[in-house]
């Protein structure tokens, strides 16, 4: 099963950049370090050198993972989103039906998730809740403190 995951142009710039940060700078650095404290002496009692590989490890454990991401990373033709219905990359305003207030939020993959920009995951109960809805629908979403009611009140691309 593949794990692939929808990006914005933006999002996938930032995740191409992120890994050639790690690779290019981050790598070499790490190489440099071993080398430096393998220098110093015995390696059987040398701390600087363990944590060194130790940090290696973890270094080419990240890399692996974010190219694994990166594979499977799909662009999103903003051009081709339908708009009748909630979907990534849809820019929702929403009334909440408990309160009266409205807010807007776009659907994002979870990587791209802020809250601060109104980015939400697609993978988090509103946004699960709000995939496949239409204007006029209404979403009853499970939060720790009750059921928030969402009344979609527009549908736009990002």
């Amino acid at each position: 099963m593949s794990n692939k995951s929808y990006y914005t142009p933006e999002g996938l710039k930032k995740l191409r950049d992120e890994l050639n940060q790690l690779k290019d700078i981050e790598r070499p650095k790490a190489s440099r370090d071993i080398a430096e404290a393998r220098d110093k002496g015995d390696l059987s009692e040398n701390a600087e050198y363990d944590a060194a590989k130790e940090a290696q490890g973890l270094l080419e454990l990240r890399i692996s993972k974010l190219e694994e991401t990166y594979s499977n990373a799909r662009l999103i033709d903003e051009s081709q989103l339908d708009t009748s219905k909630v979907l990534v990359l849809s820019t929702v305003k929403l009334k909440n039906q408990n309160n009266g207030m409205e807010m807007k939020y776009t659907l994002v993959a979870e990587s791209e998730a802020d809250l601060k920009t109104g980015k939400i995951s697609v993978n988090s109960p509103i946004g699960k809740g709000l995939l496949g809805k239409k204007v006029g629908e209404s979403a009853e979403i499970t939060i720790p403190n009750g059921v928030l009611k969402l009344e979609i009140l527009e549908i736009t691309r990002s």
